[in-house]
């Protein structure tokens, strides 16, 4: 039988700015199989085209994120497509200029883990864990672990993650600096809420900015970082947010940030 890939296996919902994007294929604790995989592909290079979106969050139906790539799907293309797919999503969530949560509930697993480490902010509930499965899989590290573990924690630890594919519990991923925050689950749908919501408040130029120059300085020498602060800072003083904040503070209000970019003959000459 041929599987039906317009299954909804990825749902979406939009909320003030806030796109969650859900993997729904909680029989298989949100396995990723082809058809999720281009769905998820497709969702995040819309959502860098969307001006609208402020956050994005993804998270898992039935109570797991994602238990990693369905190996048990057939799937008869060449391994070179197969990883492509990875790839594609790895660098599109990467890419994304957007804050990104992954909000994270039961297992993450394998490039399911991955996943939620190439977002930007990841928060779990005391009972969920982690695992980097591919060793017991005969399997090397993908979806952009080689390059994400080291970078957030060290080498000989990324190593023993990896190497030894132990499942590691929420506190430990915490104390390893790969949770941001752990909540309880009957707390995690708010908590993320108004996490997304202060994001989606922010100033969206300059967030995207921030992110930016904290991705590329961790490869970056201090005196490329400063060239590169230097240059975002003025693109941020030309729009309207800078002024806002300014103006806001002044008026002992909360500022409202647009990202707006105010035409030549606006600007004081």
């Amino acid at each position: 039988m041929v599987p039906n890939t317009d299954e909804p296996v990825l749902l979406r919902a939009d909320h003030d700015g806030v796109r969650t994007l859900t993997l729904n294929r909680p029989a298989r604790k949100n396995a990723i199989n082809p058809a999720l995989w281009r769905q998820l592909r497709d969702a995040l290079r819309e959502a860098a085209d969307d001006p609208a979106l402020r956050a994005l969050v993804i998270t898992g139906a039935g109570g797991a994120f994602c238990s990693g790539a369905d190996i048990g799907t057939p799937d008869e293309v060449h391994p070179v497509e197969k990883l492509r797919r990875l790839s594609d999503v790895a660098l599109a969530l990467h890419e994304l200029t957007i804050p990104t949560i992954a909000k994270v509930a039961g297992v993450a697993v394998g490039a399911g883990w991955n996943l939620a480490l190439g977002c930007d902010l990841v928060v779990a509930t005391p009972e969920s864990t982690f695992c980097q499965i591919f060793s017991k899989r005969g399997l090397s590290i993908d979806l952009g672990g080689s390059w994400l573990l080291p970078k957030l924690v060290g080498l000989q630890q990324a190593k023993r993650l990896a190497l030894l594919a132990e499942t590691i519990d929420a506190g430990e991923a915490q104390a390893l600096n790969l949770v941001t925050w752990v909540v309880g689950a009957g707390e995690i749908d708010e908590f993320v809420d108004d996490l997304a919501a202060r994001l989606a408040a922010g100033p969206p130029r300059a967030l995207a900015q921030t992110k930016a120059l904290l991705n590329q300085g961790a490869d970056a020498t201090l005196p490329e970082a400063l060239g590169n602060e230097s240059r975002a800072q003025i693109v941020n003083f030309a729009g309207t947010d800078a002024a806002e904040a300014y103006a806001a503070f002044a008026e002992k209000r909360t500022p409202r940030f647009t990202g707006g970019w105010p035409p030549k003959s606006t600007r004081s000459e």
